[in-house]
């Protein structure tokens, strides 16, 4: 027994020397619970921006419209289909409901009338918005006429094609095996041929420096080059996603994303001393920018206090830009932001990872 108790206190000292190890068994799983609790938890306070057309003059037009703006989730904007419609088509608003005219004519004669609600399918909060039109609709009708169904609700998708999930979250896991070239792919390894002196000494021989790094840094872009080509095979054949945007912008932006994470792993290399202090860093820029960058889920899922956080991520913009590009979904921001974000930390890693590199 002795020998059994001394094994396991001996087994118990070395996982908590082990800080890797007690952090993916007891930290990730409670730091994984608070961030989506913490997004998800306020998902039905998500307030969302909505037009709505009353073009039905009469009472009941009215009151339905007075059901609606009283919805909390519902954020709506009261206009003319044609304004609200060029709002919708360019990004602004999420649906549009419209209150046809003679709804309330054909109500009060017992005939049936439908709510009209155009949403843009490339964005993942319009459906919400349909769901919430048709709840409020539905029990607007059974108050109304305590009879069978007279109102309902017809959902138009103002896109020409209907995007799947799967066209959202490719270009997010496109965008996410950029960053982890970097984070996991350079720093590490840096790291690991400083602390075998294969840096010093590379250094030391007449070959210019410049011509190491340029070297690693092209190889580290030829893999970039591999991981996008393998994620669009992969999203194109077996699951039937198309490209709709251009290649050549295509192609910049996963080049500039990739630089830029390549460059953040050099820093990170620079900052780091050890293989342990590379991983906790690696992983403590890892964690925000993978759950808050909206690669999983809507960034109007994110509560207003996190939203500065995750306007300041890179991985945001790098996302952004490729939803825009490869399926053309609705913008959370202008390409041409989401390039400029995008160069602006490329040039700003750049210099710190150049100021605080090391070669021993």
């Amino acid at each position: 027994m002795q020998a059994f108790l001394q094994l396991y206190l001996a087994s118990v000292k070395e996982f908590l020397r082990d800080r890797m190890a007690m952090f993916w068994t007891l930290a990730f799983p409670i730091v994984f619970i608070l961030i989506f609790g913490t997004i998800f938890n306020n998902v039905e306070d998500l307030s969302i921006d909505a037009g709505l057309v009353r073009e039905d003059a009469g009472a009941v037009g009215r009151n339905l419209a007075a059901a609606l703006g009283s919805i909390d989730n519902l954020h709506l904007t009261a206009g003319t289909r044609a304004e609200l419609m060029d709002r919708l088509n360019h990004g602004a608003l999420r649906a549009v409901i419209v209150i046809p005219a003679g709804l309330t004519e054909r109500v009060t004669h017992g005939q049936p009338a439908s709510v009209e609600v155009f949403y843009d399918s490339s964005n993942q909060t319009s459906s919400i918005a349909v769901s919430v039109t048709e709840r409020v609709v539905a029990e607007f009708d059974k108050n109304l006429t305590q009879r069978p169904t007279l109102l309902s609700v017809t959902a138009e998708n103002i896109t020409a094609d209907h995007l799947r999930q799967i066209d959202f979250l490719l270009p997010g896991i496109l965008a996410m095996s950029l960053m982890q070239l970097g984070l996991f792919g350079t720093a590490p390894a840096l790291v690991q041929l400083r602390e075998q002196q294969v840096l010093r000494r590379i250094g030391a021989t007449p070959l210019p420096r410049t011509t190491l790094l340029a070297a690693q840094v092209l190889h580290r872009l030829t893999i970039g080059a591999l991981q996008t080509g393998l994620t669009l095979g992969v999203g194109i054949l077996l699951f039937g996603v198309t490209i709709v945007g251009s290649g050549l912008l295509l192609g910049l932006a996963v080049l500039l994303g990739a630089l830029m994470f390549v460059a953040i792993g050099y820093l990170i290399s620079g900052l780091a001393k050890t293989q342990e202090s590379v991983n906790g860093i690696s992983q403590l820029i890892n964690f925000p920018m993978m759950f808050l960058s909206g690669l999983f889920f809507p960034l109007e899922f994110v509560p207003a206090w996190l939203r500065p956080v995750v306007t300041a991520l890179p991985l945001t913009y790098l996302a952004d830009a490729l939803r825009q590009i490869m399926v053309g979904a609705t913008s959370s921001f202008p390409l041409s932001a989401d390039f400029a974000v995008i160069g602006a930390w490329l040039v700003v890693v750049t210099l710190l990872a150049v100021r605080f590199f090391r070669w021993e």
